[in-house]
């Protein structure tokens, strides 16, 4: 089967860019005055092209009894509050249970989305956040309130170690289903290994983001129930650009990220 024209305008647009931008840091010399600390948007959510950008996956792959949806919410009274046409939407049933006759093979109680890889000719198109402290993420928590708890988001980086996630606990302020700011410090990120925390623990690298996304993990805790969670953008930022009023105190940032086990 043949690739879509579009998907192929795609890659060689991301293939002209990672190229132009190659060629441009080298002329203007680049990096000689020290890293660009200026806040920035990795990814939106706001169009249905960027909503197309989106992987999505659950325990129903393999057995389970969960679903999963990202979808673009135009309802005005959910994004006229933040000024946005549309915001992304993560929605769907949490179940523990799993299909007859998959009992004892598999967990089920997981789901999750993150954008899709970006190939080009020079391997695949990563960002680089090593001049940023902070993840910051513009989201609401909707859905049955016992969902709240067990949203984390998840890391994945180009290199040896690219099947590892690091995982931070996604905290709510807010439960009435408002927008707020949540900030991530990228060192209280943990690494995990197949859904398991991983002894040996190490510096993420930063440099090379291939994917950020966010799971529901309902398995270990037995939470079930409607899950939805609201998502306009996710940037990178430095302390200085973090606006607790609209978060909570710097303590809550730095709670542990990874306060229990958990099992993908």
């Amino acid at each position: 089967m043949s690739t879509p024209p579009s998907l192929w305008g795609r890659y060689f647009q991301r293939s002209g860019q990672i190229l132009g931008k190659t060629l441009s840091d080298i002329v203007l010399m680049k990096g000689a005055d020290g890293p660009v600390r200026a806040p920035r948007t990795l990814f939106s959510y706001n169009t249905a092209e960027e909503i197309n950008q989106i992987a999505t996956g659950c325990d129903a792959d393999i057995g389970g009894l969960s679903t999963v949806n990202f979808t673009l919410n135009t309802r005005p009274e959910i994004n006229q509050p933040i000024g946005k046409p549309a915001t992304g939407m993560f929605w769907g049933d949490m179940r523990t249970q799993v299909k007859p006759g998959m009992q004892g093979k598999i967990r089920g109680g997981y789901a999750g989305f993150r954008n899709k890889n970006k190939p080009t000719m020079f391997g695949n198109m990563t960002d680089d956040a090593s001049a940023h402290d902070y993840l910051a993420l513009r989201v609401r928590a909707a859905g049955d309130p016992q969902t709240h708890n067990s949203f984390f988001v998840n890391i994945q980086t180009e290199g040896p170690i690219s099947r590892d996630l690091w995982q931070h606990r996604l905290y709510f302020k807010k439960q009435n289903g408002s927008w707020e700011d949540v900030y991530l410090p990228f060192a209280n990120f943990v690494r995990t290994n197949a859904g398991e925390m991983s002894e040996n623990q190490m510096t993420m690298l930063r440099e090379k983001i291939r994917s950020i996304g966010i799971s529901i993990l309902g398995g270990n805790s037995g939470i079930e129930g409607r899950y939805e969670l609201g998502i306009d953008s996710v940037r990178i930022v430095n302390e200085e650009d973090v606006d607790y009023t609209t978060f909570g105190s710097k303590s809550d940032s730095e709670k542990d990220p990874f306060d229990e086990k958990v099992t993908l």
